[in-house]
């Protein structure tokens, strides 16, 4: 992690959503950081508690669950639509998964001691991390859902779709062994996808980076879960 672009740069949309008072008492103590593609945020159930959490800009974060026999899992991902390190705000001194940077980007961190004190009961940080916490829940339970009983192409089509709303960009570096690590799906089912897409002119692939040509058919293509879950957001972030 190194130093990247100064605050009044960054955009994240629930820090966005704080009075301007808030935000700068908040932000007073941040540190702007890039985070590579593969850089670790936290390790799962890691030791001597969390010194930080992250809201990232630009990019995207994904939480994932390692197995024990090594086999690591995506449980959800965050872009500039919220906040890693939601655990703090639950009391927990640790983190329930691990958090790596899936796609480069940009982001704030925050040490705990000054996000803790901003978070005043009743105050609005207070009620847009207890909101975002409820969509965090609902999120889940869709994630759930949909490995449950959509096809794997929708949920690559999904998956795909919330990369770009996130980085806010049709274009982003992706592999598809890393893709399909995190859909816990073997990678040449994704490769096997990635070329049915990219003939059909919905995207293109070439050394790991996508371009989302036709979002309107990805759209089609993907599941109902994308829209449920971009709707939720909306309305409970509201």
């Amino acid at each position: 992690m190194s130093i990247s672009a100064t605050p009044n740069q960054m955009e994240n949309r629930l820090l966005n959503r704080l009075p301007k008072n808030e935000y700068k008492s908040l932000v007073g103590s941040e540190k702007a950081v890039s985070l590579a593609h593969g850089d670790e945020v936290y390790r799962e159930d890691s030791l001597g508690g969390l010194s930080h959490v992250y809201f990232p800009t630009t990019g995207m974060i994904s939480l994932t669950v390692l197995m024990e026999d090594g086999q690591e899992v995506e449980a959800a991902t965050i872009g500039n639509e919220g906040m890693v390190g939601l655990s703090v705000a639950q009391g927990l001194d640790f983190s329930p998964t691990k958090a790596i940077s899936q796609i480069s980007g940009e982001g704030l961190r925050i040490p705990v001691s000054a996000f803790l004190q901003a978070m005043k009961r009743g105050g609005t940080l207070d009620k847009l991390v207890r909101r975002y916490s409820a969509f965090s829940l609902r999120y889940a339970s869709q994630t759930i859902a949909c490995n449950l009983l959509h096809s794997v192409e929708q949920r690559i089509c999904r998956w795909l779709l919330m990369c770009r709303d996130r980085v806010e960009k049709e274009e982003f570096m992706l592999t598809h062994e890393f893709l399909a690590e995190m859909l816990g799906v073997r990678r040449q089912t994704v490769t096997v996808i990635a070329g049915t897409l990219q003939k059909a002119g919905v995207i293109t692939y070439h050394r790991g980076l996508i371009r989302i040509l036709n979002p309107k058919r990805m759209e089609s293509a993907s599941c109902e879960c994308y829209e449920v879950t971009k709707a939720f957001y909306d309305r409970i972030m509201q």
